[in-house]
């Protein structure tokens, strides 16, 4: 066994998913996971491609999108240390519907569907907080269209801005990725963008610097309306 395949146990430990399996669980999951290493830019699968398990995000982030007709890209989800995806798929035995592609170099874990049904079939506490995670990212999904049906632009670069529940004046973040993603992910142009970020700026609500951004009037931002 290489050193890669000694740490699956150990990874998938980590995973909210698994987090409270004992070693043995744990141990026939990792016989059917396998180690994904993927390079910046790196193709995963592509959209009709046969969905046989899900991922687990070890390190590294993972787009999700698809291509419209004109030939855009939409980033549907950006996916990150920790995260899985693939799972509602592999339940109805579905394709994928999107392309899945490798921000940064990665890890994932592949678990091959056939292990996590044995495990529901056993596990009633693992059943439960698949569905906890499933309802999750659904509740995120309505979030989502009610944001891009309701919201200025102004107003979803302000929420994806404070996502973090302790956001004060003078907190930091740093963009996860590049603006042309973020934009695509917020349903907006990369020119609306950084023209938000700069209208933001310039009533020093924020400061930019590269991809570094500082909160400096979270009161302001949490009332503006765009």
């Amino acid at each position: 066994m290489n050193t890669q395949s000694a740490l699956i146990p150990e990874h998938l430990s980590r995973a909210s998913l698994f987090c409270e399996l004992g070693s043995r669980d744990l141990e026939r999951v990792a016989q059917a996971t396998t180690a994904v290493h993927l390079a910046r830019g790196e193709v995963l699968f592509r959209r009709n491609d046969p969905c046989v398990g899900f991922h687990i995000v070890v390190y590294g982030q993972i787009k999700l999108y698809f291509k419209t007709d004109q030939g855009h890209e939409k980033v549907a989800r950006l996916i990150g240390d920790g995260e899985s995806f693939g799972e509602a798929l592999m339940f109805v035995d579905k394709p994928y519907i999107l392309d899945a592609q490798a921000l940064c170099d990665s890890l994932l874990l592949h678990v091959a569907k056939e292990a996590l049904f044995d495990m529901l079939d056993r596990d009633g506490k693992l059943a439960r907080r698949l569905l906890a995670s499933l309802s999750q990212r659904l509740h995120a999904r309505m979030s989502d269209i009610k944001a891009y049906s309701l919201q200025t632009g102004a107003q979803r670069v302000i929420g994806y801005l404070m996502h973090a529940d302790d956001c004060r004046d003078g907190c930091q973040l740093r963009l996860e990725t590049s603006k042309t993603v973020i934009a695509s992910r917020l349903n907006l142009t990369p020119e609306h963008f950084s023209r938000i970020l700069r209208e933001l700026a310039d009533k020093n609500m924020i400061e930019v610097n590269g991809r570094q951004i500082t909160l400096l009037d979270v009161q302001a931002l949490t009332n503006y309306q765009g």
